[in-house]
């Protein structure tokens, strides 16, 4: 097992990269990889029941939705209309007023062998970095953080209604974009 000072040789990296990946700003990526470096050489707390990257991460993991919790307290809310497709571009998704599917989502195979592939990984934090802010860090909240739409909803001061609202248009905005750069339809 590794000792304290060989944690940020052998695990900054990939920290860095996890973190840049749900933050999307190196400064706020390197300062929660810092902040959680300090946090664990403080905490004598580690025990060696798990890996110490699995530690780490952990500790990052909650670093990084203080980050977004500040964030969302001190950005001004942004005029969410201004950044999305107009609603008639939301009804090319569908062919009518029953909301059926225009064409169906295409077949993305074996997923968990896409998401493995670095090209992949690329492609979608670009389509993360092409939606506003908000939606993105909603995104991230419920989709890759798993966090509870009431506690979502408590942090980022919105409400349900407007939670759910928002998730779609981010889950469609991405499903085109990954469409577009992805798939190559």
């Amino acid at each position: 097992m590794a000792a304290q000072h060989d944690w940020l040789t052998e695990h900054g990296d990939f920290l860095y990269r996890f973190a840049l990946a749900r933050l999307r700003d190196p400064h706020l990526a390197e300062d929660a990889v810092q902040d959680t470096l300090l946090a664990a050489m403080q905490n004598q707390g580690f025990a060696g029941k798990s890996a110490p990257r699995t530690w780490l991460t952990g500790i990052l993991k909650h670093k990084i939705i203080d980050i977004i919790r500040k964030q969302s307290r001190e950005q001004v809310v942004e005029d969410l209309g201004e950044d999305l497709p107009d609603e008639a571009g939301m009804d090319d998704f569908f062919a009518d007023d029953q909301r059926h599917w225009a064409d169906k989502p295409q077949a993305w195979g074996a997923p968990q062998d896409e998401l493995e592939q670095k090209q992949f990984l690329q492609v979608l934090q670009e389509c993360m970095n092409r939606l506003p802010t908000k939606l993105a860090q909603l995104f991230m909240l419920r989709e890759v953080h798993e966090t509870d739409n009431e506690e979502i909803c408590k942090e980022l001061d919105i409400s349900t209604t407007n939670a759910w609202v928002m998730l779609y248009r981010a889950r469609m905005n991405l499903r085109k974009c990954l469409e577009l750069n992805w798939l190559g339809s």
